[in-house]
């Protein structure tokens, strides 16, 4: 028995080295390291739309596919905190990112990996690069919070179109959130749906 619970524990931890490893190969190769934050995650967060897709280190989906509100876990640590960011380097296009970065979810004070216990200052929205832009790249960061955090970040809704110039790196250094713990990313070109989410941004505040 003693063995078995052995060679289980190698293989877990085997397997958790080559995840680790890819994540980290998927977000140099993918230069969100530099772009987006300096130092890559090891941990995967699983990441499901109810359209029945995954993300999975740079696969492409569509916004159609990306339109509600996915379905999103990680291995979280007993008790702890933790806060998801969702954001897009690449607006108006990875050419020309003068809208760097484009803010799309954020939710803190997650307790473990149930979303529904936290905060969400910014509700989410869907993919939607501009006609010609090119793909996207949609990133998913998860930060472990030093403990509960105080945010004084105004909220937004799923209406709010002022979301550009955000920074995921300076949010994470304002809050002291360290580097991200986990990710994933997905990338997406314009469909005929974007223009239905660009109809419903429409609040000013």
């Amino acid at each position: 028995m003693r063995k078995l619970l052995l060679l289980f524990a190698i293989c877990v931890g085997a397997y958790r080295c080559v995840l680790a490893q890819e994540v980290s190969k998927a977000f140099l190769e993918h230069e969100i390291v530099s772009d987006v934050i300096s130092e890559a995650p090891t941990g995967l967060v699983k990441v499901s739309y109810p359209s029945g897709k995954e993300v999975s280190l740079g696969n492409e989906l569509t916004p159609t596919q990306v339109k509600d509100k996915p379905t999103v876990s990680w291995d979280a640590e007993p008790n702890a905190f933790y806060t998801l960011i969702m954001t897009d380097p690449d607006a108006p296009s990875r050419a020309n990112p003068k809208m760097r970065e484009w803010k799309h979810w954020i939710v803190t004070n997650i307790a473990g990996s149930d979303l529904t216990t936290g905060e969400t200052l910014a509700d989410y929205i869907s993919s939607a690069p501009p006609e010609g832009s090119g793909l996207h790249r949609y990133v998913f960061l998860l930060y472990k919070q030093p403990g509960q955090v105080q945010f004084d970040e105004p909220k937004q809704s799923n209406r709010n179109p002022k979301r550009g110039k955000f920074q995921a790196a300076e949010f994470a250094r304002k809050y002291n959130l360290g580097s991200p713990v986990a990710g994933n990313f997905y990338q997406a070109q314009y469909d005929d749906y974007v223009p239905q989410v660009y109809a419903t941004l429409t609040e000013t505040k």
